[in-house]
C-alpha cells in the first residue's frame, strides 16, 4: 500500500497473467455483529487490515482482503454486521451488506459457534435463502465452545438448504486450512484480480482512519460507542517521517469532552496507540495530530454520512 491519495489498480500495478487452471473469486463474509468476521479476515490474509473490538458493529465499510495462494486468489469481502437498524447510518450499513450478498461468488455465513442459534441468525438465514450463490456456514469461536450440543442446532439451521458446515477459530487459526480448501472448491477458473502481493484494495488513508477509530472503541468502550467518525485531512510524506492530520467527528459536546479527557490525556492515549499501529504499515516514523469536532446528529443525515464516506454501495 504505497499510494496514499488515490487507488487505481490499472494505473498503479501491473497484474500478471494467472496460470492455466487457476481459480479466483469473491467471498462475502456475512453474519451478525461481533461474531468475529473482521478477526477472521485478518487471520486469513495474514495481516491486520480490518479493525476489531469487543464493541458490536465495528465494521462500517465494505472492506476487501486478498489472499493469493499457488492455486487460487480469494478476495474476502468483510461486510457490516447485519442487524435491525436504528438510524440512517445503520440503514446504510445493512443495505450495503445485503448488496454484497448478491455481488460475490461464494457466501461465508459466520456465526458464533459458542452460543446457541439466535433470532439474528435466523433473520440472516432468511436473507440467504433467496440467493443462488453457494453458502457455507462457518462456526467460529470453537475454542470457546462449551458444549458439542450447539453444533446440532446449527446443523438444523443449515439442513433445509444443504449448506456445508465448517468449524474454526478465527482467533487461534484452528480449522482455517479446511475452510480455505472448501472455499476454493466453490471457485471457478479465473484471473488474478489483484497483484499477488496485495492484501487489501483500500488506500492507506482509509486504513489510517480505521486504526484511529479502533483505538477510540477500545479506550472509550460504552462511553462513546458508535457516534464517532474519522476523516484523514492531510498526509505529508518525506524520506524519514509521515505526518498525518485527522479529525474525529462526534455528535455531542459531552462526547468531545470524553475523547479529549482531562488535560488531553484521552486524546493523547488514542493518538499514541493509533500511531503505533500505523507504524506497522508505513516505513519510517509517523507523526499523528488529532482534532475533535462536534457534528450534531451526523448519523441521521444522508448528506453528513456521504461527506464522512458512508455511502450506499452500487
Amino acid at each position: 500500500m504505497s499510494d496514499i491519495d488515490s487507488f487505481n489498480i490499472s494505473e498503479t500495478w501491473s497484474i500478471p497473467q494467472a496460470p492455466t487452471g487457476y481459480k479466483s473469486g469473491f467471498i462475502g463474509i456475512v453474519g451478525r455483529p461481533n461474531v468475529g468476521k473482521s478477526t477472521l479476515m485478518n487471520q486469513l490474509v495474514g495481516q491486520k487490515i480490518a479493525i476489531t473490538s469487543p464493541v458490536a458493529q465495528t465494521t462500517r465499510n465494505r472492506l476487501q482482503g486478498i489472499l493469493t495462494t499457488p492455486e487460487a486468489q480469494l478476495i474476502f469481502v468483510d461486510t457490516p454486521g447485519i442487524h435491525k437498524p436504528h438510524h440512517q447510518l445503520g440503514e446504510v450499513l445493512v443495505r450495503n451488506a445485503r448488496i454484497a450478498i448478491d455481488s460475490v461468488d461464494v457466501i461465508l455465513f459466520v456465526v458464533d459457534g459458542s452460543q446457541a442459534v439466535g433470532g439474528g441468525d435466523r433473520f440472516i438465514v432468511d436473507l440467504l435463502s433467496r440467493t443462488e450463490n453457494p453458502v457455507i456456514l462457518g462456526l467460529n469461536k470453537i475454542d470457546q465452545q462449551a458444549s458439542q450440543q450447539l453444533d446440532c442446532t446449527y446443523e438444523e439451521l443449515a439442513a433445509p438448504y444443504q449448506w456445508q458446515i465448517v468449524k474454526f477459530s478465527a482467533l487461534t487459526g484452528e480449522g482455517l486450512d479446511a475452510l480455505l480448501q472448501l472455499l476454493v472448491t466453490h471457485l471457478e477458473p479465473g484471473p488474478y484480480y489483484y497483484p499477488p502481493d496485495l492484501v487489501t484494495d483500500q488506500p492507506e488513508r482509509f486504513i489510517m482512519g480505521e486504526l484511529i477509530r479502533e483505538q477510540i472503541l477500545l479506550l472509550t468502550r460504552e462511553e462513546v460507542p458508535h457516534s464517532v467518525a474519522v476523516t484523514i485531512d492531510r498526509v505529508e510524506e518525506d524520506t524519514t517521517i509521515t505526518r498525518v492530520l485527522a479529525t474525529i467527528h462526534v455528535e455531542r459536546d459531552s462526547q468531545k469532552g470524553i475523547l479529549i479527557g482531562k488535560g488531553g490525556t484521552m486524546l493523547k492515549a488514542i493518538g499514541s496507540a493509533a500511531r503505533e499501529q500505523m507504524q506497522k504499515l508505513i516505513a519510517g516514523k509517523v507523526y499523528l495530530e488529532l482534532f475533535v469536532k462536534v457534528q450534531p446528529k451526523w448519523r441521521q443525515s444522508r448528506f453528513r454520512l456521504s461527506e464522512l464516506g458512508y455511502r450506499v454501495e452500487e
